[in-house]
Order: structure tokens, then sequence, then C-alpha cells
């Protein structure tokens, strides 16, 4: 992949990481707060049998909380983002450190579903959503021409926790019973304050130092501020919102083999600490894929796009084929399918990141990436319960695999959309536009004229 870098003399100082230095004691940060996001949202499915027992509730209504959860988490990411442009990202993080931490801690004393809807999905989601994003545009902007291999190297915490978690869990529940389990994972999650507090002052941004000092006490300048700091603007744009459409129905289908493989392995017979195995194998190969999905992208010989098109469409033909595989009851093809969807997950999951900056400039990131996960809450919020009731329709999970796997298909057809695609170049990235921009795009003749001299540079 050839990789378009801005020449202009004007271009933000921003643009450009240092590739290396603190950023990877952040890469390290963020290792460790990931793994404690999705890691263990991934290994949230080892509860799902217990709550079903205890609560006496379909899989549908139990499904919500996992749910619950990972819709707050996106959709209180733009919040993150926007306090994160507001106020330090180092206090944000470490804030949402301790609301995961109390959710599960809370949600150990429940009585109710709706106890675990608000503590383990709402209060733990909202930490999430102040932890996730900041982090992983805190890393993507100490770095350019390694960002990819820094995020795969962060994220591959995800698989690598995911393959602890999951018989760590079992191991809890059988020992502390599924209260225990989870007031010790509370405690764990707290981990991410220290993680939080390794992130340096960031300087604002040039517009946000302008809009900040040009203020007047009005409604307009009030959402003016609102605006900049959400980059609002994002949602007028063509190819932020195909991409995002993108992301978020690959988003329905991702998370359902992590909620319900478990389940579905427990289903087909095999014992629990079979069922726990076979998401384990799945972590394994998810570490593996970052890894190796970073590297490979770095090396620039393919698009990022169209990587990101190939592991999506992979990940889905995986997922439908995990519940075929177990219908003989043979645990080693279910095995061997999982291992094949977990390194297309993880291969995957960098590069829906890495693809952002190339799309909304590395200025509007951190904005960008909150509006995308806002936006893609809704699939996440859909995909479980979906799931779960194409399962207590059906009385399995054939349906409910063949389902989710048919939706990140469907978002790679909808990246084939986006402006350049069928390139092998990317565009330019976009960057924020000035006030004297803005001035000048009144008279195009003029900025057209201006242009050419830099235009025949490239």
């Amino acid at each position: 992949m050839t990789k378009a870098r801005p020449e202009a003399e004007g271009q933000s100082d921003e643009a450009e990481g240092p590739d290396g230095g603190w950023g990877w004691v952040l890469v390290g940060a963020l290792f460790v707060s990931t793994s404690l996001v999705f890691g263990l949202m991934r290994s949230l499915g080892i509860f799902f049998v217990e709550f079903v027992q205890y609560f006496d509730e379909s899989a549908q209504a139990i499904s919500w909380i996992s749910s619950t959860g990972l819709a707050a988490q996106q959709f209180f990411s733009p919040l993150g983002a926007a306090l994160c442009n507001a106020y330090e990202t180092r206090l944000v993080v470490m804030t949402g450190g301790c609301l995961a931490g109390l959710g599960l801690i809370l949600a150990s004393q429940a009585t109710c579903l709706t106890h675990l809807y608000l503590t383990m999905g709402l209060t733990a989601g909202l930490g999430w959503g102040l932890v996730f994003t900041p982090m992983v545009a805190t890393v993507m902007a100490h770095f350019t021409r390694r960002r990819t291999l820094a995020l795969g190297l962060a994220f591959s915490s995800i698989g690598l926790s995911s393959f602890a978690f999951n018989p760590l869990f079992q191991l809890l529940i059988e020992k502390y019973a599924w209260r225990g389990a989870l007031l010790i994972l509370g405690g764990l999650s707290l981990n991410i304050v220290p993680c939080g507090a390794l992130i340096r002052p960031q300087r604002r941004s040039k517009a946000a130092k302008k809009i900040a000092s040009e203020s007047k006490p009005s409604h307009v300048s009030l959402l003016q501020r609102v605006s900049s700091h959400l980059e609002l603007s994002l949602l007028f744009e063509r190819p932020y919102i195909t991409y995002t459409l993108a992301v978020t129905l690959l988003n329905v289908g991702y998370f359902v083999p992590y909620f319900h493989l478990v389940a579905h392995s427990r289903q087909a017979g095999f014992s629990e600490y079979q069922a726990a195995f076979v998401m384990s194998a799945a972590g394994a190969t998810d570490i593996l894929g970052r890894v190796v999905s970073g590297w490979f992208s770095d090396l620039g010989h393919f698009r990022l796009i169209h990587l990101l098109s190939a592991w999506t469409t992979l990940a889905g033909v995986f997922i439908m084929l995990l519940p075929v595989s177990s219908l003989s009851g043979s645990y080693s093809a279910l095995v061997s399918i999982s291992l094949l969807y977990g390194f297309c997950s993880g291969a995957l999951t960098s590069l829906v990141f890495a693809v952002v900056p190339m799309i909304v400039g590395v200025e509007r990131v951190m904005g960008g990436l909150g509006l995308l996960q806002l936006i893609e809450s809704g699939a996440g919020l859909l995909g479980a319960p979906l799931s779960g009731f194409l399962k207590d329709v059906t009385g399995n999970y054939i349906a409910s695999f063949i389902m989710a796997g048919s939706f990140p298909i469907l978002g790679t057809l909808t990246m084939a959309t986006l402006p350049h695609y069928f390139s092998c170049k990317d565009p330019p990235a976009p960057q924020r536009e000035s006030p004297d921009d803005k001035e000048k795009s009144l008279h195009p003749e003029l900025e057209q004229m201006n242009s050419l001299p830099s235009d025949t540079g490239h």
C-alpha cells in the first residue's frame, strides 16, 4: 500500500507521530486496558449459563446483559472523546477505570436481571467507553509508519486475555460462585486506573484553542464548542458515513460467537471445560492474527481497506461454519473452525481503527473514533439478543451463527462503495480546514491556481 504523505508546509505537526519513545509505553498501557475491556467482555459468555440457571430466564433476556455493556461502551465513546478534547485524557481514562470496576463490583450483589443491566451493562459500559477510544486515539497519535503494528500488538491482549480468562472465570465460578467471581473481576478492572495515569498531558488542537479563545457566552458558541469536541461535521462526509455503516454491519455479528459459542458447545454435548477451551483456542489464534496482520499491513503491499475487506469476509464465513462443524459431534472440527475464526477476527480488529485516520485525518481521529463507536452501538445491542431470539425459536444456535456471519459479509460489500476503493493507492488523508482555508474556498479560481504547483510535485 502506498501511503499518501502531504507535503504542504502548513501541515499540522500532529499528523506525524514519533513512531516510538513514550508511545511504546502507551502501547503497553493499551495492552492492559483493552484486555480488561474487550478481553473481559468477550469472556462473559462463561457467566451466560450461570445466569440462565440462577435467574431462570430465556437466552434472549440474559443476552441483553452483555449487549447492554457492549452498546454502552460504544454509545458513550463520543462522550469520552469530547471530554478528552475538552479536558485531560489521563483524567478521563482513570475515571473510566473506576466506573468499570464499580459496575462489576455492584453486579456481584444483583438480585434480578434489571440490576445486572444497570451495573454490569450500563455502569461498566460507561467506564469502558471512557477508556477505550481515548486510549486508542492516544496511541495512534504517537505512531505513523508503525501505527497498524502498534495497534496490533496492543490489541493482541484481547486474544491473550480471552485465552486466559475463559478457564480462569470458570475456575472462579466453581470456587466462589458467580457473585464472588464478579467481585474479583471488579477489583481486576481497577488496574485500568494506573494505565490511564501513564498518559502524558496532551496539547489541545489549534481548532479547539481557537474556538475556546473566540467563543462568547451564547447558545451559538456553546453549540460550536460541542460540535468541535464531538467532530459532528464528520456526519456530513460521505466516506466517513459509508465506512461507519460498514463497520456497524460487521459489529452486528462480530461478538455473537463470544457470547454464545460456549453455550452452543455445551448444547452440542461437550463438557464445561471443553466449551471454555473452544473460546480459549479462538483467543490464541486471535493473538497471532492481530500481530501478523499489523506486521503485514505495515509492509505496504496492499491497501489497508482491501486487507480489512478480506479478513472481514473470511471472519463471516467462519462464523457461519462454527455450528456446522459440530453437527457430527466432532470436537476437533469445532476447535479447528474456532482457530480460523479467531485468527481472522483478530486480524481485522486493528485495521478497523487504522483505517479511520486515513478517512478523517489524524487531527479528527479522536472524534471520528467516538462517533464510530456511537453509531455502531446499536449493532452491538442488536447482535446477541437477535442470536438469542433465534435460538429460542429454533432450539439451537445454527440459525444464530448463520445470521451473525452474514452481517460481516454485508459490511464488506458496503466498504466496496467507498470512494477510490478500487484504486491501488490511498487518496490523501483529509486535513482539518482552517478559517483561512474557508476564506480561500470562497474564491475557487484562486485556490485552484495556488494548488497547481503543489499538485505537480506529487
